[in-house]
């Protein structure tokens, strides 16, 4: 098991938003959290992520486990360089004045000292070139004059750069066309098959999250109320009746 969230609750000042949930990721997975508005998914991942506050909410209990080892007094700076996570956050947040290869670089300023850094970020640079050939042909265009799914594709590159082997995305799909959405969680599926990259993706998207994912959990205001393979909760007629239009 790579990820295991143990009882965690979380608050916002006075306000608890995780009410003890627990769930686990194994390495090479694709795990998807989904549910409403207010559910709980985005505290999640900001908890996850050990952001200060007040960006991300204060833990009151529980434990985040990653590789047996507890992350809860981790810096994120940490949990980047030396866990090799990293969270692709909501409303992408890349740097508009800069192009897209700035970002990019910005992305290896924390390898810079590593050994075989250059030859290390080339490959990465191919890697990301490979999934995303629209971000090679933009690479000198400053990032705020692409269009949402290409900004969407720079905020995951940016992820990649920094070498990690475990992302989580919160709303991916938020704001993409149809077509643009499906290339990206094709390209994201690429990540998991071909590279063995071990995926956490918060969707509202709840179709789109379960055709993609190996596994899911729904959250309702904080608490998990079901889980099991995307098979099982795609078939749930809860899940249906809830999340599915059905």
């Amino acid at each position: 098991m790579l990820l295991d969230v143990r009882n965690l609750r979380v608050s916002y000042g006075n306000i608890e938003a995780l009410h003890g949930i627990s769930f686990n990721v194994d390495k090479g997975e694709i795990v998807t959290l989904i549910g409403a508005n207010g559910a709980g998914k985005t505290s999640t991942l900001l908890t996850l992520s050990r952001l200060p506050k007040p960006e991300a909410p204060t833990v009151i209990s529980g434990d985040i486990l990653y590789d047996d080892y507890s992350i809860l007094k981790t810096e994120p700076q940490v949990l980047i360089k030396e866990k090799m996570m990293c969270l692709v956050p909501e409303g992408r947040h890349i740097f508009g004045n800069l192009t897209v290869e700035e970002n990019l670089q910005m992305a290896c300023y924390g390898r810079k000292n590593e050994p075989q850094h250059e030859m290390r970020t080339m490959e990465l640079y191919d890697l990301l070139y490979d999934l995303f050939p629209r971000l090679y042909e933009r690479r000198k265009q400053r990032s705020e004059l692409l269009s949402g799914g290409e900004q969407q594709m720079l905020a995951v590159g940016r992820a990649l750069m920094t070498d990690c082997n475990f992302i989580m995305l919160d709303e991916p799909s938020m704001g993409l066309a149809p077509k643009l959405m499906f290339e990206m969680f094709r390209a994201l599926k690429r990540l998991n098959v071909q590279k063995k990259m071990t995926l956490l993706v918060v969707e509202q998207n709840a179709k789109v999250a379960l055709d993609f994912a190996d596994r899911g959990y729904v959250l309702q205001t904080g608490e998990i109320i079901a889980s099991g393979t995307s098979e099982e909760l795609i078939s749930n007629p809860e899940v249906q009746k809830a999340y599915l239009g059905g």
